[in-house]
């Protein structure tokens, strides 16, 4: 079992539509039942795989003592790939998290829920606070995705000074240089720069149709340059997860 988080201090960057795509990739391309499972209040990963609004308010139940979060979990159209979706109540969860008082409730949840499923892409609000907390504790891998820009340059130093305070054993981070566009001057610098061998995601029309489709890049670009790029960075995080697998052994 392998839990993979995609983690974003901010907004825009990206990271619903990249954990969409592992997820997918991770199901289909791979053959690993998946779940990916949505963190953020926003709830725009099931929404991207064309699943209906949740009802309710129910999430957050999942990590009550009695809590079911089997029962939350909603089949997409895609073979192996189940989706444990966001709602409302997830506003409230770092309160909630805070107040059972539990700092591995939500890794014990995952490990329930890993019985089924040997791969957990979850998609991570873009907040630093006790569900971060959490997920930094739980997860295997850690995929940062970060526009090219020179605050990123700020926001990766940060992110793993925080893990680091309070997670001396944390996971391996791999950032991911999203959005980036060849033609600008100032993202070829940074290209070149503090983000020199990262893997790179295009700015392409295909990445925005994502949401125009609500399907993932590999359904309808199969061909693209940047569901090959997509594909290898896939291929790197399954080749690193059986790394790490091989040294816990």
């Amino acid at each position: 079992m392998a839990i993979i988080a995609v983690y974003s201090v901010k907004g825009g960057v990206g990271k619903t539509t990249l954990a969409v795509d592992m997820a997918w990739r991770s199901a289909v391309r791979s053959g690993h039942p998946t779940l990916l499972w949505d963190l953020d209040p926003q709830g725009g990963a099931g929404w991207l795989l064309g699943l209906d609004e949740p009802t309710g308010s129910r999430a957050a139940s999942a990590f009550q003592k009695d809590g079911k979060p089997a029962e939350l979990i909603v089949p997409s159209r895609y073979p192996g790939l189940s989706v444990l979706p966001a709602d409302e109540s997830m506003r409230s969860l770092s309160a909630k998290l805070a107040q059972i008082g539990k700092r591995k409730r939500l890794a014990r949840t995952a490990m329930a829920l890993g019985q089924t499923y040997p791969r957990i892409i979850i998609d991570c609000p873009p907040v630093l606070n006790e569900v971060s907390e959490q997920i930094f504790a739980a997860a295997d891998l850690l995929i940062v995705p970060l526009p090219p820009s020179p605050l990123s340059a700020r926001a990766l130093p940060m992110i793993r000074e925080e893990i680091l305070e309070h997670h001396p054993r944390h996971p391996p981070i791999l950032p991911v240089l999203s959005m980036y566009d060849a033609r600008r001057k100032l993202h070829r610098e940074v290209h070149s720069g503090f983000a020199a061998g990262w893997p790179v995601i295009p700015m392409a029309s295909a990445v925005e149709q994502t949401a125009v489709r609500r399907a993932p890049l590999g359904t309808f670009a199969a061909s693209s340059d940047v569901n090959a790029r997509l594909q290898r960075l896939w291929d790197g995080i399954e080749a690193k997860l059986a790394m790490l697998a091989a040294l816990e052994g």
